[in-house]
């Protein structure tokens, strides 16, 4: 299966639409972009059961943050700072930048 291109990198802050922690933002860990999955940084937080082994020598009860759909977080914007729909725009360099829907600014640094 081909990896598929997101609307959110690594390093961008996101808002979640959907699920548990619905309009809580984050700054996205880890995309999978063959699964169309997104990790958020302590958001979707799930309990794990651990044995003892050699990096965790103690085992028990472990909380980490589980994956997100992609399609259920929104970019939030830098400069005014809203979760709004982004879109893309080549720049006279031949470069492509994503753009702000709402305010029309470029979102990639």
């Amino acid at each position: 299966m081909a990896a598929t291109k997101l609307h959110v990198k690594k390093d961008d802050t996101v808002m979640i639409l959907a699920g548990k922690d619905k309009g809580k933002t984050g700054k996205v860990m880890r995309v999978m972009s063959e699964k169309g999955q997104v990790v958020v940084e302590n958001i979707n937080m799930i309990k794990r059961h651990t044995r003892p082994n050699q990096r965790n020598n103690e085992g028990g009860i472990i909380e980490k943050e589980a994956s997100l759909d992609a399609s259920n977080v929104l970019l939030v914007c830098g400069s005014c700072h809203k979760a709004a729909r982004t879109g893309m725009r080549t720049l006279d360099n031949g470069s492509k930048v994503r753009f702000c829907k709402k305010c029309n600014e470029i979102v990639d640094k």
